[in-house]
């Protein structure tokens, strides 16, 4: 059996509140290590090069995601994302709660002057901020990573997710429980409104938390421009 050679890439991803101040600087909500490995065709078991990321979250979660990275076509065009929760294995079974509603008065929800660029069209669709990051801008090229916990080409390119026992919970009733990962990277070259080339990554990313009977997606997109 000959070995494989795995080329990997680490990153570190920090997130910080800029509406949440601790000592009067933005409070740290999210750092998440991890490695992007290259995984070269195998045929045993028998799979095409694929692409894997590794990551360890501090809600508790372990993971690990593979997929594929192919040319993107183009132009650019991002799919609607969805947070309305379902109940959990029944994706099409949807359940509405009022608090997404940004026009209804509720306290369960941050309050709108904590959160001031956040509109309903965000709310309806994250995706909306990636489209956004990309307007007055000429994308020349694009290459697109798609990743996921679960198997894209059956029975071979899976992963998985391992979680602390409070996440998963008793009794079939997790608290909290990240059930399944699946991630959109656009690794794009462009060219600005004043002619000015350059790279930016944008991703969507969406995290399935198993919790009071229902799969909650938790929705991540981000436009990160590349800084010479």
């Amino acid at each position: 059996m000959n070995p494989v050679d795995l080329h990997g890439l680490t990153y570190l991803q920090r997130i910080n509140d800029v509406n949440v101040l601790t000592g009067g600087k933005p409070t740290g909500i999210h750092i998440e290590p991890g490695i992007w490995l290259r995984i070269p065709g195998t045929t045993n078991p028998q799979d095409p090069e694929t692409v894997s990321r590794l990551a360890n979250i501090p809600h508790g979660t372990s993971l690990v995601s593979q997929g594929t990275a192919n040319a993107g076509t183009l132009p650019l065009v991002f799919p609607a994302a969805d947070i309305t929760p379902f109940v959990i294995g029944q994706p099409g079974n949807l359940i509405h709660f009022p608090e997404t509603n940004l026009g209804t008065a509720t306290n369960f929800r941050t309050p709108a002057k904590d959160i001031p660029h956040v509109t309903q069209q965000m709310v309806d669709n994250p995706n909306v901020v990636l489209a956004a990051g990309i307007a007055n801008k000429t994308i020349k090229a694009v290459t697109k990573l798609n990743i996921s916990t679960i198997d894209l080409n059956p029975p071979t390119s899976g992963g998985g997710t391992s979680n602390i026992a409070f996440l998963s919970g008793a009794n079939g009733k997790p608290n909290a429980q990240a059930a399944q990962m699946d991630a959109t990277f656009w690794m794009e070259e462009f060219v600005d409104a004043h002619g000015k080339p350059g790279l930016q990554l944008q991703y969507s990313q969406r995290v399935l938390l198993n919790f009071n009977g229902l799969s909650w997606p938790h929705v991540s997109v981000a436009t990160l421009i590349h800084v010479s």
